[in-house]
């Protein structure tokens, strides 16, 4: 039953919830600005976790929600809020979740963005439940000019924080970079949580060819274009920052059905099991990776067997192409072969184990039975994509 009601819901989502959260706290977004924070505060849209409801928790100002709520207003005008996308990037959609926000939801909301060359100096500190904005902030803040950003998502309705119906998505086509957003609530009420999904952008003419960086990093432009299960946790929580707080912060499948009732291992000790799970990255960047972290941090009897991955090196069409066909792709080879896994451990692979030495843009990271991996680490030097792009097509004509 419950994989059923996954399937469905599954089939209803966007597309673009495969993406990263480019505002989410855990990766520095931040509200720096807010017109008012009477229940509770603006910083709570971008908490990682799901919004709660504790239905005995009040404050001195009234009932306490796990969201940005603000006063009934009185006066003219409608309430907004500017938040500091951790990592700056293109933005393909919102998910503006009302989540236990039913009698005091905002009734329309609208969603701008900027792309600032430098950083305002101005923040918010500590608890700002039941507060406002100083004439000091809006003077601050008006010199951004943001009431005339551009619209991502114009002045639309939003439903009530119902099981059912809270999680309001809109789809983005805006091909230019930001770095910030303006939250609209008309006029005012309450908002659980924003995730901006999108792609990082680096400034990559800035990075050495000589360096070596993780090309697959979320704060580096990698992204997750698809994948077999997530069941239980994302595979675009691999491409995070840092190693992972807990379980739910890494790529976590369920458990297969199509495995023997008795298991054999091979010489090298990897189980001899039919089948496998998978998740494909595009990188940051072309490149050439030299070397590989695999962490199953946290996963102490739900890591994998064993793991492989694979590489290839695709154009914008062949990517499409690819997404179109589930990545049943006849251009993957093989960058790591298999290796047996172990539990709440960092698995590091030199240059000496990986049997591919050439630019790619795309990886796949294939698991074997099923299980959780927290982080995936690929080390390499950028190549420019003209040099990747000869490098392809002289191996093609030798094919």
């Amino acid at each position: 039953m419950a994989e059923r009601r996954a399937a469905v819901k599954a089939a209803a989502e966007p597309d673009f919830l495969q993406f990263n959260d480019l505002a989410c706290e855990a990766i520095g977004g931040k509200v720096i600005f807010a017109s008012d924070e009477w229940f509770a505060p603006a910083a709570n849209l971008l908490k990682r976790e799901p919004p709660q409801f504790i239905t005995s928790a009040f404050t001195e100002f009234g009932k306490w929600m796990d969201g940005w709520e603000t006063r009934r207003k009185r006066i003219p005008g409608h309430d907004w809020c500017i938040i500091q996308l951790g990592v700056p990037g293109l933005i393909h959609g919102f998910d503006v979740d009302s989540s236990f926000f039913t009698g005091n939801h905002s009734p329309h909301i609208s969603i701008q963005a900027g792309c600032l060359d430098e950083t305002p100096t101005f923040t918010l500190e500590g608890d700002r439940t039941g507060m406002a904005a100083s004439d000091s902030q809006l003077a601050a803040v008006a010199k951004l000019a943001s009431e005339a950003w551009p619209e991502l998502v114009d002045v639309s309705p939003l439903k009530p924080g119902y099981s059912d119906s809270c999680h309001n998505y809109f789809k983005v086509n805006f091909k230019h970079r930001v770095t910030h957003l303006r939250l609209n609530m008309y006029p005012d009420g309450g908002i659980a949580r924003l995730r901006a999904y999108g792609v990082g952008q680096r400034d990559w003419s800035s990075v050495s060819t000589h360096q070596d960086v993780d090309l697959v990093a979320l704060t580096n432009g990698g992204v997750c274009l698809g994948y077999s299960d997530a069941h239980f946790g994302h595979p675009r929580n691999m491409i995070g920052l840092g190693r992972a707080v807990n379980m739910a912060d890494g790529w976590e499948t369920a458990r297969r059905l199509d495995r023997p009732k008795h298991l054999k291992v091979d010489q090298q000790g990897i189980l001899q099991v039919p089948g496998w799970e998978w998740a494909v990255f595009r990188l940051g960047h072309p490149g050439e990776i030299s070397s590989i972290e695999v962490d199953t941090n946290h996963f102490k009897g739900n890591f994998p067997d064993s793991c492989r991955i694979e590489a290839c090196f695709l154009t914008p069409e062949e990517e499409a192409q690819c997404i179109g066909n589930k990545w049943n792709s006849g251009k993957w080879q093989v960058l790591l072969p298999p290796q047996k896994l172990r539990p709440h451990h960092r698995h590091l692979y030199s240059e000496a184990e990986l049997i591919l030495s050439r630019p790619v843009s795309h990886v796949r990271l294939i698991i074997s039975p099923d299980g959780g991996v927290s982080r995936l680490r690929l080390w390499g030097r950028p190549t420019p994509i003209s040099t990747a792009l000869a490098n392809q097509q002289r191996l093609a004509s030798k094919l």
